[in-house]
């Protein structure tokens, strides 16, 4: 899993948008998530306890939440515990991404 900054904004943002890869959680159970058996408890933890949907890199071992429209937001369920390339603008400060775009991985 690499990450790709397209471009930065001013260094002091701590802000970048760009695509990253990972499989898409939820902040709950983070790493113990990110697989495809998990993603129908991952959709009952967003749906019912609160979770927050999440992008985790086994890699760098990182986790962003994630957020954006309702209509990719409502995506994420179809995707819970599946490898995914997000397109978007990271704040890593506060360890979120906005969705722009999101694609099955490979």
């Amino acid at each position: 899993f690499s990450f790709v900054f397209v471009s930065l904004t001013r260094a002091e943002d701590k802000k970048a948008s760009g695509s990253w890869s990972g499989f898409v959680t939820e902040t709950h159970c983070g790493a113990a998530g990110a697989k495809a058996e998990h993603a129908d408890c991952a959709v009952k933890c967003v749906k019912e306890k609160g979770a927050s949907w999440a992008l985790y890199n086994p890699e760098d071992k990182s986790q962003f939440i994630l957020s954006g429209d309702d209509a990719m937001m409502a995506k994420m369920g179809s995707m819970a515990g599946k490898k995914v390339t997000i397109k978007g603008d990271m704040n890593k400060e506060k360890k979120t991404i906005t969705v722009a775009n999101m694609e099955a991985g490979t």
